[in-house]
């Protein structure tokens, strides 16, 4: 498991550059998130770069200027970029997208790491070994780019790997500071593992709800041994702020008994175990034909009502 109770912050942008607007998109939009909070926005309708975090208003009016004229004069390098990305792929039409995603982290030990990656149309172009500061294709596509990028007379990757070592870290600590009340806010999970059984399927699902920060991590073990999972598990967030998560498993009917669910979050002084209690399944198929005996009372009597009503 990934030791997400190591405690500490991170700092994520994402780029989307489009081959023309449409599909309600902007040409070129960007997109930046603290402790995956989104604190700032741009995009090309507008041309502004906008506060969406209230703690990130106190910055001076300089510091928005500055980032709107960033993101201007990225419009003109994200529209180039979609074009090279056409032209590896022997394109001369239709609706494509670009993607960069890169960030820093920053933990209580005082460790810190990053990640640059690029995508196009929705899949892996080429990425960054934050290392070495040398790009690496992620398909054959990207080979013409990747040498470029790492020419000697270039240093693209040696100048990314400087930003997410220096320039990155010390953005990250200035919002870190902004919004540390609520950057700085730790909420447990609750987790309840329910059993629903149909079509002679068995399925167990750990839910794992009103946690914060979002970084969790979740999972199933059977007699102690961990259940490899080939989906993503996708954390998603509560209107109060809060994020959850279900992670199902597929389970032999008498075999139930034998799985745990685990969850690691750094509000956890350790990982909590939860298993499936016998009754709450009972009770849920007891409350199943609670609910179906009352329908029928309900319809029995309003039935009886009108036959009532239509005597008089």
């Amino acid at each position: 498991m990934l030791d997400v109770r190591l405690k500490g912050h991170s700092l994520r942008y994402y780029h989307t550059a489009v081959s023309a607007p449409g599909h309600g998109l902007p040409q070129y939009s960007s997109v930046g998130y603290v402790d995956g909070i989104q604190i700032k926005t741009y995009n090309s309708d507008t041309g502004r770069t906008v506060p969406v975090a209230p703690w990130m208003k106190r910055l001076e009016s300089d510091y928005w200027e500055g980032e709107t004229q960033n993101g201007n004069n990225a419009v003109a390098v994200y529209k180039t970029n979609v074009r090279i990305a056409m032209y590896r792929y022997n394109q001369t039409g239709g609706f494509h997208s670009f993607q960069e995603m890169y960030g820093c982290e920053l933990r209580d030990d005082g460790s810190t790491s990053g990640y640059w990656q690029y995508g196009y149309d929705g899949k892996d172009f080429l990425a960054l070994d934050t290392e070495r500061g040398v790009y690496i294709p992620l398909t054959d596509r990207a080979q013409r780019s990747t040498q470029r990028w790492n020419d000697p007379r270039e240093l693209a990757g040696e100048r990314a790997q400087y930003y997410l070592q220096t320039e990155c870290i010390k953005w990250l600590r200035e919002y870190i500071e902004l919004g540390k009340e609520e950057l700085d806010r730790r909420v447990p999970p609750e987790v309840k593992v329910s059993s629903q059984q149909s079509d002679g399927v068995s399925k167990l699902h750990c839910q794992v709800y009103g946690f914060y920060p979002r970084d969790v991590d979740v999972i199933w073990k059977r007699n102690g041994i961990e259940i490899p999972f080939d989906e993503t598990k996708q954390v998603l967030p509560n209107t109060d702020g809060t994020y959850q998560i279900t992670v199902t498993v597929e389970v032999l009917p008498d075999e139930r008994e034998k799985y745990s669910c685990h969850v690691d979050h750094s509000s956890l002084n350790e990982t909590l175990i939860v298993t499936w209690d016998n009754k709450e399944y009972i009770t849920r198929h007891s409350y199943l034909i609670f609910a179906a005996v009352s329908l029928v009372f309900l319809f029995g009597h309003v039935v009886g009502m009108k036959m009532k009503c239509s005597g008089e």
